[in-house]
């Protein structure tokens, strides 16, 4: 395994520290009976989970197929961007949350600190931990407590049609400065075509892109959050796509609208920046166009491989909930297990990449990969994997920044807004959350 993937970080300690008065009010063990509502297989336990991802009910068939002692309850949300996080929020608040619900790794600290989760440390072994990607238990665990079980990891990686770009001669770009040639010959050998769509909904895209050119947005420094989002790597991406929208390079859809899936299909969209998970989305999404996709790295700023994570999952256990030992067996299980992985992925809706390493191989032999010519996607993952910015870390108070980016962005794509206007605008948001949240903050 690449080094990169073992490097313990700074930014992953100070967070742990600023976040332990966090975490200290934090949900605890929700009242857990003695036993952790782990059930025998005379008297089962049902639990509810709530999730998006793609593939979550297949799991959760095959979990209560093979398992008397625990029944899982599934109920599909809203992505969490797209009123999932919400939908979580308000039942914690109304004390009818489920037991286990999806959570992303930049929500993960937001949730925490609104003492909405419970520390599920006591039921993960270090066998278990062991098993994980070090990032992934470094963006998983706050103030020395582990606070969910991680799923998959979410490197960047760039989607392609290859028939257009071969039959227009357009180079596969390596480079930021290659993907704006490559946009501007697409729409000269077609006005309506264009290689990437800027998401005005989705700020974690943005985030991702400027996580891989070297930002840091969010720096704990003891008690004090350090907020930086218009540093020289953020200014750099910013008005890179700035110039891409204002030349028309590229599109702007909502991500995965109607208006988005139906520019996929006629064409008029020939590439996706995307993340791991991305693959099986296409695949899905445009069955008709089996065999005409690629899958690239994501272009970078000097041709060496870099890369952010576009979300990525955990299993977090509600504060309310008091079946937290039978939650965490059901999550270990469908992080850990290759029966897990297989139920996700088999079915070709997912390509998740598994947190835990040995379960690669599980994963990659489950999907298969003829949308995509054969490709051997899950090889290119593993190396864009290895290839993430160690730096970034993500703060308490992301669900603030990340609704102004949406709401600025949305006026970006209108042309009334510029990137960098969004940016100043999520930075004073996020600063008057932190200092009304009681948090020290500079910038």
């Amino acid at each position: 395994m690449n080094r990169s993937w073992t490097r313990s970080t700074t930014a992953a300690v100070t967070v742990a520290t600023a976040l332990a008065l966090l975490s200290a009010c934090g949900g605890g063990d929700g009242g857990s009976d003695a036993g952790g509502g782990k059930g025998t297989a005379d008297k089962p336990v049902t639990l509810t989970f709530w999730a998006w991802q793609k593939g979550s009910k297949d799991v959760v068939d095959a979990f209560n197929a093979s398992h008397r002692n625990i029944k899982v309850k599934f109920e599909e949300i809203p992505s969490g961007n797209a009123g999932g996080y919400a939908k979580i929020s308000n039942a914690v608040r109304a004390g009818n949350a489920p037991d286990l619900v999806a959570i992303e790794y930049p929500m993960l600290p937001e949730f925490v600190s609104q003492g909405a989760l419970q520390d599920v440390g006591p039921y993960l072994t270090d066998d278990v931990r062991k098993k994980f990607l070090p990032r992934a238990v470094e963006l998983t665990t706050l103030g020395g407590r582990s606070w969910a079980v991680p799923f998959d990891a979410a490197p960047q990686t760039y989607y392609y049609r290859k028939d257009f770009f071969t039959r227009n001669n357009i180079q596969v770009p390596r480079t930021w400065a290659e993907f704006r040639t490559a946009a501007e010959q697409a729409k000269k050998a077609d006005p309506k075509a264009r290689i990437a769509t800027f998401m005005p909904d989705d700020p974690t895209t943005f985030e991702a892109m400027a996580w891989q050119a070297g930002a840091q947005w969010f720096k704990a420094d003891g008690d004090t959050w350090k907020l930086n989002t218009s540093d020289a790597a953020t200014n750099k991406v910013a008005d890179y796509w700035q110039g891409l929208i204002d030349d028309k390079l590229v599109q702007t859809a909502v991500s995965f609208s109607p208006e988005w899936t139906a520019a996929l299909k006629d064409g008029s969209t020939v590439g996706y920046l995307g993340a791991s998970w991305g693959a099986g989305v296409l695949k899905s999404t445009l069955p008709d166009q089996s065999g005409k996709w690629g899958v690239a790295p994501v272009p970078t700023w000097d041709g060496k491989p870099a890369s952010g994570m576009l979300g990525g999952s955990t299993w977090a256990v509600t504060k309310g909930s008091r079946k937290a030992a039978a939650a965490v067996e059901f999550a270990t299980w469908m992080s850990t297990t290759e029966e897990g992985v297989r139920a996700r992925i088999a079915p070709g809706t997912s390509s998740a990449f598994p947190a835990d390493v040995a379960l690669r191989p599980a994963a990659e032999k489950a999907f298969d990969a003829g949308f995509y010519g054969g490709e051997d996607i899950y090889r290119l993952f593993d190396a864009a994997g290895a290839s993430i910015n160690p730096a970034w870390s993500w703060g308490p108070t992301t669900g603030t920044t990340n609704t102004t980016l949406k709401d600025q962005f949305g006026k970006v794509s209108g042309g009334s807004v510029k990137i960098t206007d969004a940016l100043r605008a999520a930075h004073d948001a996020t600063v008057a959350e932190l200092k009304k949240r009681g948090l020290k903050v500079e910038g």
